[in-house]
């Protein structure tokens, strides 16, 4: 009863409410590419399984992996080994169990779930949608168990199989990313240095060793850690800079073109100035895109032809205005391959902050805060 007491005591009210807020576009993509899978595993079941029944019977498990796959794609829950493994092993356990022990869910079904539990840690490949699994067994057992172990690859093994296929084509075309980054990988420039705000100086076992530490091993993955603790430190650095905006750092001698610039044009400004980036306004100052040198290195050698300024701008760039913190603009121009950012005062350009301008920046700051008093 004082354990209870004190549970209560420490129990704060705002620990049940709400924990995660998921954009609409977010909720919208996971649930589609849940139906997807879902309707693809249901194929796959039917097909191989000789009796629909059996289809039926996985559609609670394969529910909860598809939460995981397709909702939480990062964690390493969501993996496909965990979720290969972790749905297989707990089958197999609950079968092993089901046969050996006489057909009574009140013992068999706990059963069936700790030790797939167990399993599934030894086997590094827990995965919660397993314990789904080893119950539907336990509780199913006398219409599973006359088919015996093979239960666990068809439907179970080859059905996981169908989500993790599927979830890891629809994170492609959806502009995400399944199975997870893993630490150390090729980065988006093709070479084996982590991109800038993920020089941490730490190693894979120290980052392995801040997650065994916290229990967070079963939440997070390596480079999703060095990725959040990158990003906390790029925000607290903006905070030593003090309250600047960018209108205090911003380039405002610009040199625009239009959208009807041939591309000849716009090469000769790049080569005369050493720009990497160039705005394009029309004839009344608005901003309509953003050239950036690469995006022309990139089009003569996939063989393009562009021939004027508007047929190879990006127009989905980032903005800010004129008194945007210098701490939001840090994450776009370190890690999102922007080397400039337009700075807008309603639509028209009034300036651009560039890396330059935000390391000159960074600069100056350093040398005030360290010289003697």
């Amino acid at each position: 009863m004082q354990a209870v007491t004190s549970l209560l005591g420490h129990l704060h009210i705002r620990s049940l409410g709400p924990v995660a807020s998921v954009p609409a576009q977010e909720a919208f993509r996971a649930g589609f590419g849940a139906f997807l899978g879902l309707m693809a595993t249901a194929v796959v079941a039917i097909w191989l399984s000789p009796d629909i029944w059996l289809a039926v019977y996985l559609i609670a498990p394969f529910g909860a992996t598809s939460v995981l796959v397709f909702a939480a794609p990062n964690s390493p829950l969501a993996q496909p080994w965990p979720a290969i493994v972790g749905n297989t092993a707990s089958a197999l356990v609950a079968i092993g169990i089901c046969t050996f022990l006489p057909a009574e869910p009140l013992l068999s079904v706990p059963l069936s779930v700790g030790l797939a539990i167990l399993v599934m840690a030894v086997l590094r490949a827990t995965h919660p949608p397993g314990g789904a699994v080893a119950m539907t067994v336990a509780l199913g057992a006398e219409n599973i168990l006359p088919i015996g172990f093979s239960f666990a690859f068809v439907p179970v093994m080859t059905g996981t199989m169908t989500l993790v296929i599927t979830a890891a084509v629809y994170a492609h075309l959806t502009g995400r990313r399944y199975p997870f980054r893993q630490f150390g990988e090729t980065n988006p420039h093709g070479t084996h240095d982590p991109v800038p705000v993920e020089r941490l100086g730490l190693t894979e076992d120290e980052l392995v060793d801040i997650l065994t530490r916290y229990r967070q091993s079963l939440n997070l993955g390596v480079e999703d850690l060095a990725r959040l603790i990158g990003a906390a430190e790029l925000q607290a650095a903006a905070h030593l800079v003090g309250p600047q905006t960018a209108d205090a750092i911003m380039s405002r001698d610009l040199v625009s073109v239009s959208p009807d610039t041939p591309i000849n044009d716009v090469a000769a400004l790049f080569l005369r100035h050493g720009f990497t980036s160039l705005p394009v306004v029309d004839g009344n100052g608005e901003f309509r895109g953003l050239i950036l040198q690469l995006q022309m290195i990139r089009a003569s050698y996939a063989g393009a032809s562009p021939t004027t300024a508007a047929s190879i701008m990006d127009t989905s760039v980032s903005v800010a205005a004129p008194g945007t913190p210098i701490a939001a603009l840090l994450p776009n121009l370190a890690s999102n391959g922007m080397d400039a950012i337009p700075i807008l005062d309603g639509s028209r350009i009034v300036g651009v902050v560039t890396q330059t301008d935000l390391i000159s920046a960074l600069a100056r700051h350093s040398l005030r805060t360290d010289a003697p008093a």
